[in-house]
């Protein structure tokens, strides 16, 4: 007789049957692993007891590769071979470099101007940062699965909320070098609002239906700022902000750079590393001292010097300033006043430094919450997330909403782009619209994809292109074409389209090769601010000059078609005027009201001959009819 296993409500009715699950904090500067063991989040631990693996990767000769804290202890000794922050150049391009990678101690390969990822050189050979990064990731997993005991059904690996489609798609090509089954990427404001608005639900007033967080995220290499609504288990991302080149090494630079003026070396990675040591130590201390060996000369030497905690924070204010600067804007984009924020949660080990947290609570108003280390918090909550995606809560009722940073649209006639995607909008989304043919027998489209905030094509970034075929010959705007936008749960794009008549289809997946350089994304959404009004005053020329190239191509199509027959000399000579006139207002393109009165005049003038054509039409269609045929 079989038995019935009996389990409690939610519980699984096979326990040996729990999909192991778990959550991936790939840092800047360290790197987190989490899972759910007995309804409990949390972080797991290396042999030696260790939570935190450093983010740095050393290559050797001999094909071998060290990973996490030994790697780190060899900076010094292998400076060519042992990378680090590495994440800076996830999805970034070669031209990147300069802007990126100024202060960062390797060598790259642009031998081959064929390949836009940059190649960092190595005795094992070029690297690039998804392969730094999978061997990072597989870091991980090993840990994880030493710790739990099992193989992996899959994992939530957390990224920027600020990272565009190349590098996200870099952090998933990272995932499956490192044999990992991804379940989705999850921005990491989001995976910190999961575990903090989980851990504090029982904590909250009944009758508050919903809390406004701000999740004030300064990690290693990038900083965060997302404005999130928790209601009855949906966290919904209102805004996000921040700046995808900004972080800790930007804080170990300063340091690092008043350290090499104050010792006259030029051992700058020597620096970099005492700099991150000085920075920590200051944290707990008023004032530390710093030392490093030099290089003067040729000669060596070491050097000590005193710093204390008012100058390392009057030294990095105007950095902790640009953090506030994208609050009030993501505050903006919400629509939402500091007042109405009900708590600021810290993430990122960067916010453990009193300048941040003090300077965050006098521009919020209120102390930030740090009862949840910022160094584990964004893991924990991806493998609360992790947890719910292989299926071990079936009963589990958390929803996450994350929003795209940038509006996606399409270039149309006259370089203009037609947001078809607004930023800020809650994926995952299909979103489709409908577009025609500018001229007359039409068989093939080009569909341009774009990213950004401005009105014209070259203000934006291009994302793919490709060509829709098959569309049947007809006059122009008689096509009815239907391109659809689906951003899945990732933040990744897929745009096809679809001519409605044939049903001919095409589409692509856009994988860009680069990604946005440094503050690009900021200053893009900046730039759609101060240039609204002169973004709105082009857009209305080019739509006229639209208009214009529309209005022309009617009249010399009709000129060409019937003219000798329906007009005398002195006519065909008033219309080529008052074309020659519209063509100069276009070729001027002075303003948008100048090429609209000449669009107007031109179709004043042609009012006579448009009647004309109509009547000789409908003429030519009653030919050996009836007017009674008509009335039936």
């Amino acid at each position: 007789m079989a038995l019935l296993q009996i389990s409690e409500p939610g519980m699984s009715t096979a326990p040996h049957e729990h999909r192991l699950a778990i959550g991936i904090d790939l840092g800047t500067t360290n790197s987190l692993v989490a899972s759910v063991q007995s309804g409990i989040a949390k972080t797991l631990q290396d042999q030696d007891g260790n939570t935190l693996l450093p983010s740095v990767v050393r290559y050797l000769e001999n094909g071998d590769v060290i990973v996490g804290q030994a790697a780190q202890d060899s900076q010094l000794d292998d400076i060519e071979n042992t990378i680090s922050s590495a994440k800076r150049l996830l999805g970034r391009g070669v031209g990147d470099i300069k802007t990126l990678a100024g202060n960062l101690p390797y060598e790259f390969d642009t031998s081959d101007e064929s390949i836009n990822v940059p190649q960092i050189k190595t005795v094992a050979g070029n690297k690039t940062a998804i392969e730094v990064s999978a061997e990072i990731l597989k870091t991980l997993k090993k840990r994880a699965e030493d710790s739990l005991g099992g193989e992996l059904k899959g994992a939530v690996i957390t990224v920027p909320a600020y990272f565009d489609d190349a590098q996200r798609q870099a952090t998933k090509d990272a995932a499956r070098l490192a044999d990992l089954n991804v379940y989705r990427l999850l921005n990491e404001p989001t995976a910190a609002a999961v575990a903090y608005g989980l851990d504090q639900r029982d904590e909250l007033n009944e009758s508050e239906n919903e809390r406004i967080i701000a999740v004030y995220d300064l990690g290693g290499g990038t900083f965060d700022i997302s404005i999130l609504k928790l209601n009855k288990g949906v966290f919904e991302v209102m805004a996000t902000g921040g700046d995808s080149a900004l972080g800790g090494d930007d804080f170990d630079h300063l340091i690092a750079e008043w350290i090499l003026e104050k010792s006259e070396s030029n051992l700058t990675h020597h620096a970099l590393v005492e700099a991150r040591r000085v920075k920590e130590a200051l944290t707990d201390n008023d004032e530390i001292i710093a030392s490093i060996e030099t290089l003067i000369d040729g000669e060596k030497g070491d050097w000590q010097g005193l710093i204390n905690r008012s100058e390392f924070d009057e030294m990095v204010a105007p950095l902790v300033k640009k953090t506030l600067m994208a609050c009030r804007r993501a505050l903006r984009d919400a629509d939402l006043e500091k007042e109405q924020v009900h708590d600021v949660v810290m993430v990122g080990g960067s916010t453990r430094m009193p300048i941040v947290r003090e300077k965050v609570g006098d521009f919020f108003e209120k102390p930030p919450l740090v009862d949840i280390d910022p160094d584990q918090v964004v893991a924990i909550g991806a493998s609360i997330q992790a947890d719910v995606l292989a299926g071990n809560k079936p009963d589990e009722e958390m929803l996450l909403l994350d929003v795209i940073p940038l509006s996606l649209g399409l270039e149309t006639y006259g370089g203009l782009v037609e947001k078809v995607v607004s930023r800020n909008t809650t994926i995952p989304i299909t979103r489709g619209q409908e577009f025609t043919t500018f001229k007359d027998n039409q068989t093939a489209m080009t569909v341009h994809v774009l990213q950004g905030e401005r009105e014209t094509v070259e203000e934006n970034r291009s994302l793919a292109k490709f060509t829709l075929k098959g569309i049947p010959p007809m006059v122009a705007g008689a096509a009815r074409i239907k391109v659809t936008f689906q951003v899945d749960a990732d933040g990744l794009l897929n745009v096809q389209a679809e001519e409605q008549t044939t049903g001919a289809k095409s589409g692509i997946e856009v994988k860009p090769s680069y990604g946005l350089t440094d503050n690009q994304i900021e200053g893009m959404i900046r730039a759609s601010m101060d240039n609204a009004k002169q973004d709105m005053e082009a857009r209305k020329l080019r739509e006229q000059l639209v208009e214009a190239d529309r209005t022309l191509e009617a009249i010399d199509s009709a000129m060409s078609s019937d003219a000798d027959e329906l007009l005398n000399e002195e006519e065909v000579q008033t219309l080529l005027t008052a074309r020659s006139q519209l063509i100069a207002a276009k070729q001027s393109a002075e303003s948008a009201e100048k090429v609209k009165a000449a669009i107007k005049h031109m179709e004043h003038e042609a009012d006579f001959y448009v009647a004309r054509r109509m009547n000789k039409n409908v003429n030519e269609a009653m030919a050996g009819h009836s007017v009674n045929e008509f009335d039936q």
